[in-house]
């Protein structure tokens, strides 16, 4: 590949940064939609390749179709930020485009059904999410070159705005389109994925500061090592093991557990005696990288997990009381969990001007403060919770959400030195994306945990009392709970699907009744209703020692108060401006 020149932003004209801005929110916005439209789709996807993902020997496809992207994402991020600074931002980020783009028509084209189409849309996954990597690891640091550290805030926000709204309308985006077909949800990614990669390559060039070096080889591969380790166990934990509800105790797990965290040790040792880390630890001698990567980190941890137990509070229990069919609640679950994302779009980018304007410790650590109020008031909540008072519940949460996204990610990127954006913009996504993961395994353990202590019994009684015969009704109540969880979560008819062909044997109203609307959701909402209060918790206890590392950071506002608007204007009026002038030359690609 030839070598490309670094230009500067003066020779680029002022419109660049908004180029800039565009390509990069669409990047991230296809990136984050593909990384949730696969939860709602998940039932259509197993059912049209001839797959049932709640038969135990395929409960690993079903993990890691939720699952692989986030690991792959969290552990190559900071690699993939390294070559952004040593070979050029915008070329990296152009790479994960076409990759992306690749995996998601190599997705789409799934023919074939069984185990094979399992590892097969596994597999690719995994590939699209090395294009995810690509794209997340840089767009931050493309944007930061971009901008001038005075709408470095608002830039940053819109990013992040496009990154969490593209989670909550994978949702909607996936329920319409896997009833009619679930290989279109891979497929709606390709024009975008193509024009992205096009645009990207004529008109994204690099800004920023090159540093060449050595890769890291050493650090690269202890680091990945370790951090995949770790993050397989703690994807395995959610499973049973022998007579355990989950698997923290399991062998395999703790293998995994505490052999990644020593080579995870290795690599922190390994890092001090290169000439050039791939984890730059001298970064953390700045006072607002650490703490805002520290608040980044908690802040993760407290909501990473939230958007699975909502739509297993929707689907399993909630919009089945409410007359909703099993087959309906996937796509009504996302639409009715848009009043966060509409919180989040409306407070991120405003936090981010504001935090442009005032600064952003009390910004970021007031938002998550009001996150940590969301999550006590969703404990309050009746499990059959009137929607309005839901609704404003998620609003309030996305609003918390987005006050603290935008700022945090600001401070945290205002603070490094040009020649180290791409590292430390991976250093930050890989705290996000680890601690999702992290999140994720954590709120189903705590919700399996509350629910394994009272639901056999409940769930035996209410059987026995509808006519299922005592033994059958004892083996029902004691399956693994991440069962019940999982046939929740995926809109499936869990009585239905748990008994099996015990229905036939009984009598047919009794049999309705069972697989009705109102028998399951009623069976599980006080056993729910435990375990949610101890996951929320959680997410409380997180997202208060987030609250206090923002105020930590040290917050240094910008002097130029040139605002956004004088600047669009400023775009707008100047002669000449024809499209010709928004593509650099391009002899030199």
């Amino acid at each position: 590949m030839a070598e490309r020149r670094t230009y500067s932003i003066a020779e680029l004209g002022p419109r660049y940064k908004w180029i800039a801005l565009s390509n990069t929110t669409l990047g991230m916005l296809i990136a984050t939609i593909n990384s949730s439209i696969v939860l709602i789709a998940l039932p259509d996807i197993f059912k049209g390749i001839g797959i049932n993902p709640l038969e135990p020997a395929n409960t690993s496809y079903l993990l890691w179709m939720i699952m692989g992207f986030l690991v792959v994402t969290a552990v190559l991020v900071v690699s993939f930020g390294r070559l952004g600074d040593m070979y050029g931002r915008a070329r990296m980020y152009n790479l994960g485009f076409a990759v992306f783009t690749v995996s998601s028509i190599m997705l789409a084209i799934t023919w074939f059904g069984g185990d094979a189409a399992a590892l097969w849309l596994i597999g690719w996954r995994i590939v699209q999410g090395v294009g995810g990597a690509f794209l997340m690891a840089n767009s931050s640091a493309i944007l930061t070159d971009a901008f001038p550290a005075n709408q470095r805030g608002l830039a940053l926000g819109m990013n992040g705005v496009a990154a969490i709204a593209g989670s909550f309308l994978g949702l909607v985006v996936g329920g319409v389109l896997a009833p009619v077909d679930w290989n279109l949800i891979f497929l709606v990614s390709v024009p975008f994925g193509v024009i992205g990669t096009i645009w990207a390559y004529l008109k994204l060039h690099d800004t920023g500061v090159r540093k060449h070096a050595r890769m890291d080889w050493w650090g690269n591969i202890t680091f990945a090592v370790g951090l995949i380790a770790v993050l397989v166990g703690i994807t395995y934990g959610i499973q049973p093991h022998g007579t355990s509800q989950t698997g923290w105790t399991s062998p395999m797990v703790l293998s995994c557990l505490i052999g990644g965290v020593a080579v995870l040790v290795a690599f922190v040792v390994i890092e001090t005696k290169v000439d050039n880390p791939l984890f730059r630890l001298s970064l953390f001698k700045i006072r607002s990288f650490t703490w805002g990567n520290i608040a980044n980190l908690t802040a993760s941890l407290g909501r990473g997990g939230l958007q699975f137990i909502l739509i297993i509070w929707l689907q399993g229990i909630w919009l089945p009381q409410h007359g909703y069919t099993f087959e309906q609640t996937p796509l009504w679950a996302g639409i009715y969990m848009l009043p966060m994302t509409i919180g989040f779009l409306v407070a991120a980018p405003t936090s981010g001007i504001l935090a442009d304007r005032i600064g952003s410790r009390l910004l970021a650590s007031g938002g998550l403060l009001i996150t940590a109020i969301t999550f006590l008031l969703l404990i309050i909540l009746p499990v059959n919770f009137n929607y309005w008072a839901f609704a404003a519940i998620l609003l309030i949460n996305g609003i918390g959400m987005g006050m603290f996204s935008s700022p945090n990610r600001a401070e945290v990127m205002n603070s490094l030195p040009a020649d180290a954006r791409g590292s430390g913009a991976g250093m930050m996504t890989t705290f996000q994306n680890a601690a999702m993961v992290l999140s994720i395994g954590f709120f189903f353990s705590l919700i399996i945990s509350g629910l394994s202590s009272s639901l056999p019994a409940t769930m035996h009684d209410g059987l026995v009392s509808h006519g299922v015969p005592d033994a059958a009704a004892s083996q029902v109540a004691n399956l693994p709970a991440v069962a019940v969880l999982f046939a929740a979560f995926l809109g499936y008819n869990p009585i239905q699907q748990l008994l099996g062909g015990q229905l036939a044997s009984l009598p047919p109203d009794q049999a309705s009744f069972l697989t009705g609307r109102s028998f399951f959701p009623n069976l599980i909402s006080g056993p729910f209703q435990s375990g949610l209060a101890v996951a929320f918790g959680f997410a409380i206890a997180v997202c208060l020692i987030g609250a206090v590392a923002s105020l930590l950071t040290k917050d240094a506002r910008p002097k130029d108060r040139e605002s956004v608007g004088e600047e669009l204007a400023a775009v707008a009026g100047e002669s000449g401006g024809g499209p010709s002038e928004l593509v650099s030359p391009s002899s030199e690609r």
